[in-house]
């Protein structure tokens, strides 16, 4: 549904957007839920360990899981735009809940065998309800006006990354007080809960009828550019996450500097995204998207030949403002390029793609770590946001439009 004209703030800013009828209450239901996703992975690698006693089986099951959840993303938005939110978000998160829970009981205690552990790990991947591409394709119905949405989707990117930092924060108090499978339990109660209170907002639509007839389900087009701009705006984040270890463990040997300068990397990002929310951009988002790109992957190879660890933080702020600016700009491409009845799904190509360029960088950048000079390590992992820029432009040249 579209606000009517009549209800839409006149001037658009971040209050406006909250100020549209249902955006508050149908925002903060999300948000609860999708705190499940910022809760459960590292509740899950250490209730594993526990269990287990092995780090790589913890590890191999957090892949799993991972995987699972990142490559049927697509999927399960399908799902949403074809049987409505309503009638598909519901039943995933139930499924979600109970075999979170399922690895909750196995891991309780010692001696699960860790296939068990493996199996229920990918059946719950499976089932996790895609949060984030539903509430952006809620956003684009309750706001008709481009600059609206533009400032909705920076202050869900925003939202979304405080998340996933205060997520972890919540499992490590948690921890002190009881054993990691809690956590599972409370990835479940809180996915369940947002969940069922998000799909019952008023601002909750059926499902999106097709256009362009026959109801058959193809390719969305014009996908190529946000996709691969998320993908390599991932690889670079995860490569440089590792980087910054290596860095600042080889110049002063204390790796507890690590989280103050990967934090300066998660400011830089927040404020980047309000502040390209505030902008009143003019010129098409094509051209931002790649700009965005470019620039994160030049600050991200300048920071190689970083000093110390003060300039190196900085360099890091600096890098992280245009993170969220540049995966704002890809799910609005992509919202843009799709029909209503395919908005969901275009918006999981472009998170599936930053969690999957996040997942090739680590294991991209550490085979890289120890063969070559550092910073010839922070320039190839810039190139890779750098070539996604490139990509994101050659294909903004061509007449037919790429399907994903």
């Amino acid at each position: 549904m579209s606000a009517p004209a009549s209800a839409r703030p006149a001037a658009p800013s971040y209050a406006a957007v909250l100020r549209v009828p249902h955006a508050r209450r149908t925002f903060a239901t999300a948000l609860v839920g999708r705190l499940s996703y910022g809760t459960v992975p590292l509740s899950l690698l250490l209730a594993t360990q526990r269990a287990t006693g092995s780090y790589p089986a913890s590890g191999a099951v957090l892949s799993l899981y991972g995987a699972a959840v990142v490559f049927l993303t697509p999927a399960r938005a399908s799902l949403v735009d074809r049987h409505g939110a309503r009638r598909a978000l519901f039943p995933l998160a139930v499924a979600h809940g109970g075999l979170l829970c399922v690895l909750a009981a196995l891991t309780w205690r010692t001696g699960a065998p860790v296939p068990l552990i493996g199996g229920a790990a990918v059946l719950a991947g499976a089932c996790a309800p895609p949060l984030g591409p539903t509430m952006r394709a809620v956003w684009s119905d309750l706001l008709a006006d481009r600059d609206l949405l533009r400032r909705a989707y920076s202050l869900d990117g925003v939202a979304e990354e405080l998340l996933f930092v205060s997520g972890p924060a919540l499992v490590g108090v948690l921890v002190a007080w009881t054993v990691p499978a809690a956590g599972l339990l409370l990835g479940a109660l809180l996915l369940v809960v947002g969940t069922a209170a998000f799909v019952g907002s008023p601002a909750m639509t059926g499902p999106r009828p097709r256009t362009g007839g026959g109801g058959r389900r193809g390719g969305v087009r014009g996908l190529a550019a946000p996709v691969v701009v998320a993908a390599g705006t991932g690889l670079a984040l995860s490569g440089v996450e590792l980087l910054v270890l290596a860095r600042v463990g080889g110049h002063s040997g204390d790796t507890g500097l690590v989280p103050w300068v990967l934090g300066a990397l998660s400011v830089g990002s927040a404020l980047g995204g309000l502040a390209n929310g505030a902008i009143d951009w003019r010129g098409p988002a094509r051209s931002r998207l790649a700009g965005f790109a470019v620039a994160f992957g030049l600050t991200i190879a300048a920071a190689g030949l970083a000093p110390g660890v003060l300039t190196l933080a900085v360099a890091m702020a600096c890098a992280g403002a245009f993170i969220a600016p540049a995966l704002t700009t890809a799910y609005l491409l992509a919202d843009e390029s799709a029909p209503a009845s395919d908005r969901t799904r275009a918006g999981a190509w472009v998170n599936m793609a930053v969690n999957a360029g996040s997942s090739a960088g680590g294991l991209t950048t550490g085979a890289l770590l120890g063969h070559l000079p550092l910073p010839f390590c922070f320039a190839l992992t810039g190139a890779a946001a750098l070539g996604s820029a490139g990509v994101a432009l050659v294909g903004g040249t061509r007449r037919e439009p790429a399907r994903v």
